[in-house]
């Protein structure tokens, strides 16, 4: 991709038509392989579909699609179509499509036969209503020089609060375009590659570093259906793929399961992002897989990615390097930059950047040249990125702060020990003391006096946790993250 290429349509459409490409396979699923020269006729055809129903540029398009090799084609078509593609998330009720399409101006709906009740819900009229099959019948029509700027909405995702309404991260073609050159040069993606795809196809990662990026390189994408730990094993051995990506709890569900050897002897590297992951975790993964696992750090609001582990160079315990084309600082509660080696809130700048959140109750809300990410973080004197906590997850224990992924490092670390989560729970004398959920990984099981002791003897008196809870699964939202505020409400009743 070229500094010339204001959008990734751009960039595709040129990649996409060169004779090199044509025969490659870009997208793989189990009824077949599509190449690069089929993709770049039906994506512009989805284009051509879209423009010929009257979707203008910078036109907001929800997708209302089943996760398939059709809805990939959707999103990708309305891009090169030089609108704004808006994946809903599946099985969302009428009334919250119809919330959603009102709160961030959506324009358009193109939806599938399975979807075509949310889409009459919507609250569009008739002919704002496309039909996904027809749509994708259209004449070749890739947007042309002009049609698309830089600054133009690229992408619209609607982040995942576990509380209150949604917001809608408005995303630029020049964040998009960013994100992808900054992950192709950490990964060294090439055709040879090969990523298997079972992430839900209306959350960043899945989008912008599990198919934008790939396209681009010219690496296929081995799109299978929505994560589940016991299908694993059949799809690496199907697909053979060179990189898998997850979230902690996806990894830790297939340490549980049996793979062929061969079928994880193509590995190149795994990839960890969107939630923490422990270093006892982390090692018992590379271990199992017998590749690098590259963590890597960044939020919807900085379109994906801005640090990630370099596959031949990770650092157990780190999010990596900051990406090409990003700005990442640590600062203190004043603004100023932190010491070097201090910790710090994690704040970001660059071409990243959203152009703003959408919704009626952010209304106002616009991006600013720098994110404050209320993560808090340290870097190494080689520029690595260890994350040390969060802002609002900080438990305040007499006035002593306490992170709380410093006593679930220990914690996972304890044979037995699937995964933990500390959370704060109110006391009359002190505030809040950390109390902590525990999910079993077999026997033997330590019991609570047991984790209780590790943590005093490894951090001291304040971080031990008043209470050792036992849960059969930690809760998760909708992109896999364990659900600490789920876990606060508990305990807070």
């Amino acid at each position: 991709m070229t500094i010339n290429d204001a959008t990734l349509a751009a960039a595709w459409a040129r990649a996409w038509s060169q004779p090199r490409w044509a025969g490659l396979p870009a997208i793989v699923t189990a009824q077949g392989e599509l190449t690069y020269q089929d993709l770049h006729r039906r994506v512009g055809q989805v284009a051509g579909g879209l423009r010929a129903a009257g979707v203008a540029r910078g036109s907001y398009v929800a997708i209302a699609m089943e996760r398939s090799l059709e809805q990939v084609l959707a999103i990708l078509g309305a891009m090169a179509a030089g609108a704004c593609p808006c994946p809903l998330e599946p099985r969302l009720s009428v009334e919250e499509t119809a919330r959603r399409v009102a709160a961030v101006g959506l324009a358009w709906i193109l939806y599938d036969e399975a979807n075509a009740g949310t889409a009459q819900a919507s609250g569009l009229a008739p002919a704002r209503r496309l039909d996904a099959g027809r749509i994708a019948q259209g004449p070749l029509d890739w947007c042309r020089a002009g049609d698309a700027a830089a600054r133009d909405p690229g992408l619209l995702l609607f982040t995942s609060g576990s509380t209150g309404n949604p917001k809608g991260v408005l995303l630029s073609h020049r964040g998009l375009a960013n994100n992808a050159r900054g992950v192709l040069a950490h990964t060294g993606l090439t055709p040879e590659d090969r990523l298997l795809h079972v992430m839900p196809l209306h959350h960043t990662n899945a989008l912008n570093n599990q198919i934008f990026a790939p396209l681009l390189a010219g690496a296929s994408v081995a799109l299978a259906g929505r994560f589940r730990a016991d299908d694993m094993p059949g799809l690496l051995r199907a697909f053979r793929p060179t990189i898998i990506t997850g979230v902690p709890t996806m990894y830790a569900r297939m340490l549980e399961l049996e793979f062929d050897p061969d079928s994880l002897a193509g590995l190149r590297f795994a990839r960890c992002g969107s939630a923490p992951i422990t270093e006892a975790l982390h090692r018992r993964i590379e271990a199992f897989l017998g590749c690098p696992l590259v963590v890597s750090y960044g939020l919807s609001e900085a379109t994906c990615t801005s640090t990630m582990n370099p596959p031949g160079a990770r650092r157990v315990g780190s999010v990596g390097t900051v990406l090409a084309g990003q700005s990442v600082t640590l600062r203190l509660p004043d603004g100023s930059e932190a010491a070097p080696g201090s910790e710090g809130e994690i704040c970001i700048a660059g071409d990243s950047l959203m152009l703003g959140y959408l919704g009626v109750d952010n209304a106002g809300e616009t991006a600013s040249t720098l994110l404050r990410t209320g993560d808090l973080g340290r870097f190494d004197e080689q520029g690595y990125l260890s994350i040390t906590g969060r802002i609002k997850d900080v438990i305040i224990r007499g006035g002593e702060n306490i992170s709380p992924a410093l006593v679930e490092g220990v914690v996972t670390g304890l044979a037995g020990v699937a995964a933990c989560c500390v959370v704060g729970a109110p006391d009359d004398d002190l505030g809040e003391v950390p109390v902590i959920f525990v999910q079993r990984a077999g026997d033997p099981v330590p019991d609570a006096a047991a984790i209780q002791a590790e943590v005093l003897a490894r951090l001291g008196r304040i971080y031990v946790p008043r209470e050792v809870l036992w849960v059969e699964h930690l809760p998760e939202n909708a992109v896999g993250k364990v659900d600490r505020k789920a876990l606060a409400r508990q305990v807070a009743a």
